[in-house]
C-alpha cells in the first residue's frame, strides 16, 4: 500500500500531483516550483523523453539525448560487426555525418499532453455486460479516442489505465523515428562488471550513451532519410559537474514499467511460490540453449547479445525478487494491511457486500488463466514460428475495418510489425532458433497440466520433425519475411512454408486463449477499479496521497543520497570511484578495463571532476528515490533541475520495490555526472559532444 510521503520517498508520481507534494520536495530542499514540475510544456519537464522501455533526455538544443549504454544496446549491436565491433570497443561520431542509423526498433518519445478521458472511456459500460462485452466496449472507445488523437501522424497516442482501471488518461507523444547513434563508450566501461555486478553495490558502471532525434526539413518526423536535419529540442538539460554529497537531494523524471503494489496477498504467495521460480528456471534453460548454439561462432554470439543481455537482465531481477521474498514475508506484510483495509470497508455504509468476495474470486481466475499462458508462451519460444503467427494474424485482422481490428493489428501498428519482422536481420541466426524451438518443446511437455493449453498440445510437432520445419521454411530469409506483409489469409493458408502453416494450425486456439483473457479481464476491469476505490478512500481517511502502480508512463520521484545496510553490521556507502574500478579489474570479462581508463586511473588525470571530499572521480551513487525498470536512463537532477546522473539499477535488496516499497533497504543505482564527463574528456576524447552540451562546472576553491 502506498505511504505517506512524509514517512519515506515512496511514490512515482504522476506530474499533476505534484502540487500536492509541495510541502515534501521544499523539506528536501528542491528549490524548483512544484507547478512547474507539473508541467509538461515547461523545463526540466519538458526535456525529459521515452525510448519505448527506456528513459532518457534532451542535452542540447540540437536532438542530443543522453541515456543508458544499455538502452542503446540495440542500436550499438545493430551496427557492430566482427570486424568492427562496436559493443567492444565503444563508437564516436566525430561529425554529424558519421553518426550512425539506430534502425527501425531505436525511437524517441516526447510526451507533449496527457488528459484524463475516463469518463469517455466508460460511457456506455454497464455492470450488466458480461466480462468479454465490457472489455470490448472499453477497448472500442480507447480505439477512437486514440484515432481522434493521431489525425495528426507526427503523434503517437495511448490511454493506458490507472489505478488498476480506476481511471484512463490519454497520452500524447510525438514519435521521432529517425534516430541515430552519436557516442558509446566501451563496452568494458558501459557495462563493466556485466551479469556478475548487475543488481549489486559497489558498482563501477559508466551506463551512458548519446542518440540523436532527426526529423524532417520542416521540422516534423519522417523516415530515416540524408535529407533530415537534428530535431530541434525546445527545452534541453544543463549538465552539472558540481556533483552531491551524501544527504542533497534528487529529482528523477522517466517512465517507469511495472509495479504491483496494491497487489493481494494471494498474488503476492502465487508470484513467490509458483509463477516466479518457473520463469527464473525457464529463462536460465533458454539461456543455456543459446550458449551452448552460439559456442565457438563469433558471429551467432554478436547477433544474440542484445537478446542475451536483456535475458540475462530479466533473471537477475526475478530471482532477487524470489530471493526478497525468502528474506521479508511480504505476504504477511500484505496480510496486516489487507486485514485492516477490510475491517475498515465492512464498517463504510452503502457499500457492496459482495465486493471482496467478487474480488477474491476474479483473482483466482486470472491466477489460474495466468499459468496457461505462462505454458503458450514456453510452446511458441523461437522466432520463426512467432514471425509466422504474426504475419497470419495480422493478414486475418487486415481483412476486417481498422477500427474492429485486434489491438497490436491496425494500419497504426504496421511499421512497428514490420520493425520487429525486420529486426531479426540482426538477431536471427537458423541453427540457434531451431536449438531453441525443440528445447523450448521438450520443456513444455514437462509442465504441469495445469501450465498446459486447452487444445494445444495436439497441434505442436514433434521433437524430432523440427529439423524438417526449419528445412521447409523461407521465412529466416528478411526479404521473403517481409514479402509476407500485405498477404491475405488465403494465400498465407495456402503457402507451403512449414512455420506458416504451423502458424495457421495454431491460431484457433491462439484466439481461443486470447479471448478467454478478455472475458477475464473485462470483469477484472469491473472489480478491481471498485477495490481500488475503495483503498484509495481508506488512504484518505489516514491524510495519505495515494499513487497509481507505474505503467511506463512518465513519472517523478524523488529522495537524497543515502547510504544503506543490507545486513546487521554492513553499511554500504553512497558514492563508488575510479579506484574502485582498479581494484575489481582482473584483465578478464567482465573486470576487463580499457588500458586507457586505467592509464588515466594511475596518472590521476582527475582534473576538475575531482570530488573535493572523496579525493577522486566518483562513479556511481545510491539515492533512495523509487524507481523500477524502464526508469534506466531517466534523468537525475539536483535541486535546481540540472542533470547529475542517470539511473541505470537498483540494488539486489531493493528488487522488491516492485512489490512493497522497504524504505531501509531500497535504494537506486545512478551513474555519477562527473564520471561520464570525465571518461569522455581524458579517455574517449569525446570533444564534439562535450562542447556541444551546456555544462555548469564547479567554482574554482581560491
Amino acid at each position: 500500500m502506498a505511504a505517506t510521503a512524509a514517512q519515506a520517498d515512496e511514490g512515482q508520481w504522476q506530474p499533476y500531483q505534484l502540487p500536492q507534494l509541495k510541502s515534501e520536495l521544499k523539506r528536501i530542499g528542491i528549490t524548483i516550483p512544484a507547478e512547474k514540475l507539473a508541467d509538461l510544456s515547461k523545463h526540466p519537464m519538458s526535456a525529459i523523453v521515452s525510448l519505448g522501455g527506456c528513459s532518457a533526455s534532451f542535452v542540447s538544443d540540437a536532438g542530443l539525448v543522453v541515456t543508458n549504454h544499455h538502452c542503446a544496446y540495440g542500436a550499438i549491436q545493430r551496427n557492430a560487426t566482427p570486424e568492427h565491433n562496436y559493443i567492444v570497443d565503444g563508437y564516436l561520431a566525430k561529425t554529424r555525418a558519421e553518426e550512425l542509423p539506430g534502425g527501425p526498433n531505436t525511437l524517441v518519445y516526447v510526451t507533449d499532453k496527457v488528459e484524463n478521458v475516463t469518463e469517455r472511456v466508460l460511457k456506455g459500460v454497464s455492470d450488466t455486460m458480461s466480462g468479454k462485452q465490457r472489455h470490448d466496449a472499453v477497448e472500442k472507445s480507447i480505439k477512437a479516442l486514440i484515432a481522434e488523437c493521431e489525425s495528426d501522424k507526427i503523434y503517437r497516442c495511448s490511454v493506458p489505465a490507472f489505478h488498476r482501471g480506476l481511471e484512463y488518461y490519454r497520452i500524447r507523444q510525438m514519435m521521432i523515428r529517425d534516430v541515430r547513434l552519436v557516442y558509446a563508450p566501451a563496452d568494458m566501461i558501459g557495462n563493466f562488471g556485466g551479469d556478475i555486478d548487475n543488481y549489486e553495490w559497489p558498482r563501477q558502471g559508466g551506463d551512458y550513451s548519446f542518440l540523436r532525434a532527426y526529423v524532417g526539413k520542416d521540422g516534423r518526423p519522417a523516415d530515416p532519410s540524408p535529407d533530415n536535419v537534428p530535431y530541434h529540442s525546445k527545452d534541453f538539460l544543463v549538465v552539472s559537474a558540481a556533483g552531491l554529497k551524501n544527504g542533497d537531494p534528487v529529482l528523477l523524471a522517466g517512465y517507469p514499467g511495472r509495479t504491483s503494489r496494491y497487489k493481494l496477498p494471494s498474488e503476492i504467495r502465487a508470484a513467490r511460490d509458483s509463477a516466479y521460480p518457473a520463469k527464473v528456471a525457464e529463462i536460465q534453460a533458454d539461456l543455456d540453449v543459446i550458449a551452448a548454439a552460439t559456442k565457438g561462432n563469433p558471429a551467432a554470439a554478436v547477433r544474440y547479445a542484445s537478446v542475451d543481455k536483456s535475458m540475462n537482465n530479466v533473471m537477475k531481477k526475478t530471482q532477487g525478487l524470489l530471493d526478497g521474498f525468502a528474506r521479508k514475508d511480504i505476504a504477511a506484510i500484505k496480510d496486516v494491511q489487507d486485514a485492516e483495509f477490510r475491517a475498515w470497508y465492512n464498517k463504510q455504509a452503502g457499500v457492496s457486500k459482495t465486493l471482496l468476495a467478487e474480488l477474491d474470486a476474479v483473482i483466482a481466475a486470472d491466477l489460474a488463466l495466468s499459468d496457461e499462458e505462462f505454458g503458450y508462451s514456453v510452446a511458441t519460444t523461437g522466432d520463426l514460428l512467432k514471425s509466422g503467427s504474426t504475419l497470419y494474424r495480422l493478414a486475418r485482422e487486415s481483412a476486417k475495418p481498422d477500427a474492429e481490428r485486434e489491438t497490436g493489428y491496425q494500419q497504426r501498428d504496421l511499421t512497428f510489425i514490420k520493425a520487429r519482422l525486420n529486426r531479426l536481420e540482426q538477431s536471427y541466426v537458423g541453427s540457434v532458433d531451431q536449438a531453441r524451438f525443440v528445447a523450448a518443446l521438450q520443456r513444455y511437455a514437462k509442465l504441469p497440466k495445469s501450465m498446459h493449453v486447452n487444445g494445444m498440445d495436439a497441434l505442436l510437432p514433434a521433437v524430432d520433425t523440427v529439423p524438417a520445419l526449419f528445412a521447409k521454411s523461407e521465412l529466416g530469409d528478411t526479404a521473403k519475411r517481409l514479402a509476407w506483409v500485405g498477404k491475405d489469409a488465403a494465400a498465407i493458408a495456402a503457402s507451403n512454408d512449414a512455420f506458416l502453416q504451423l502458424a495457421v494450425k495454431l491460431d484457433d486456439v491462439t484466439q481461443l486463449l486470447k479471448e478467454r483473457r478478455k472475458e477475464l479481464d473485462g470483469n477484472l476491469e469491473r472489480v478491481i477499479p471498485q477495490y481500488m476505490q475503495a483503498v484509495i478512500a481508506w488512504k484518505k481517511s489516514q491524510g495519505k496521497p495515494v499513487y497509481p502502480d507505474a505503467n511506463s508512463t512518465l513519472r517523478v520521484t524523488y529522495g537524497t543520497v543515502s547510504p544503506y545496510s543490507p545486513k546487521d553490521g554492513i553499511t554500504k556507502g553512497p558514492f563508488t570511484t575510479v579506484e574502485g574500478i582498479v581494484e575489481k579489474n582482473t584483465g578478464k570479462d567482465p573486470f576487463n578495463a580499457p588500458q586507457k581508463l586505467l592509464d588515466a586511473i594511475k596518472a590521476k588525470r582527475y582534473g576538475q571532476f575531482k570530488d573535493p571530499i572523496l579525493g577522486t572521480v566518483p562513479v556511481d551513487f545510491l539515492t533512495s528515490a523509487d524507481t523500477t525498470g524502464g526508469n534506466s536512463g531517466s534523468a537525475v537532477m539536483n535541486r535546481n533541475g540540472e542533470l547529475i546522473g542517470l539511473n541505470f539499477d537498483s540494488t539486489y535488496e531493493s528488487i522488491t520495490k516492485d512489490w512493497y516499497f522497504d524504505t531501509a533497504i531500497t535504494r537506486a543505482i545512478h551513474m555519477d555526472i562527473r564520471y561520464m564527463l570525465w571518461v569522455m574528456a581524458e579517455v574517449d576524447h569525446a570533444d564534439n559532444v562535450l562542447k556541444e552540451m551546456t555544462i555548469k562546472y564547479p567554482a574554482k576553491s581560491k
